[in-house]
C-alpha cells in the first residue's frame, strides 16, 4: 500500500519521533509499505514521519546515486531507532529536495559523513560510517525524525523567499506525481 505523503505544513513533520520496539504492530508491513511509497515517488530515502507515522524508522536505496559512486547500488537499508554517534568530515553544499516539500530544491551544506547506531528490520544493532550522497541522504532522512526539514538550514532570507512556495504547499496548491495529504484535511 502507498501512503500519502505528509508535506509542510502537518504538525507531524515538526515532533520528534518515538522509538519503536519488535512488536510493534505491522512493522513489517509498515516497512513494505514504506519501500512502496518511497519508490513510487521517486525518492531515494523515506522518513516515517512523511509517511504520517510518528516512528524513528526511515528506509534508504542507494541505487539513486549509483551513476557517482556504484557502490550505493548494493546499499538499501531499513533504520530503526537511530541515533547519530558522530559527523565528521568537510562540509559540502549539494542541491537538496524533499518529497513533503515537492517543487522546492534548495543548496544546503552538510558534513561529509556521519556515524550513526541503528537496528535493522530484523532488530539486530549495528553501527556504520556512511560518506558523501548516502551520508548526506542518511542526515536528511534522520532529520525528519527529530522534527526538522532541509529549509531549516537555508538563511532567513532564503526562506523568506520560499514563503510563497511553502504557504502553496501547505494549502495544497501544488500537483506532484505522488498522493500527498494536505495538512489539516
Amino acid at each position: 500500500m502507498k501512503y500519502p505523503i505528509t508535506v509542510y505544513g502537518d504538525a507531524i513533520l515538526r515532533k520528534r519521533a518515538e522509538d519503536i520496539n519488535k512488536d510493534t504492530h505491522e512493522l513489517s508491513e509498515i516497512i513494505e509499505n514504506m519501500w512502496e511509497t518511497m519508490y513510487y515517488a521517486d525518492g531515494v530515502g523515506l522518513a516515517a514521519p512523511q509517511a504520517g507515522l510518528p516512528i524513528r524508522l526511515f528506509v534508504v536505496d542507494g541505487n539513486g546515486g549509483s551513476d557517482e559512486e556504484p557502490e550505493l547500488s548494493e546499499l538499501k537499508k531499513v533504520f530503526i531507532n537511530p541515533e547519530i554517534i558522530e559527523l565528521s568530515g568537510d562540509y559540502w553544499v549539494m542541491n537538496e529536495g524533499c518529497l513533503s516539500l515537492p517543487e522546492i530544491r534548495e543548496d544546503v551544506s552538510r558534513p561529509d559523513t556521519v556515524r550513526i547506531k541503528y537496528f535493522d528490520e530484523n532488530f539486530t544493532e549495528h553501527e556504520e560510517v556512511f560518506s558523501g550522497f548516502m551520508g548526506r541522504v542518511i542526515q536528511h532522512e534522520y532529520d525528519h525524525l527529530e522534527g526538522k526539514l532541509f529549509i531549516d538550514y537555508l538563511s532567513p532570507l532564503k526562506k523568506r523567499l520560499l514563503k510563497g512556495k511553502l504557504t502553496d504547499i501547505t494549502r495544497g496548491n501544488i500537483q506532484p506525481h505522488y498522493r500527498i495529504k494536505i495538512p489539516g484535511k
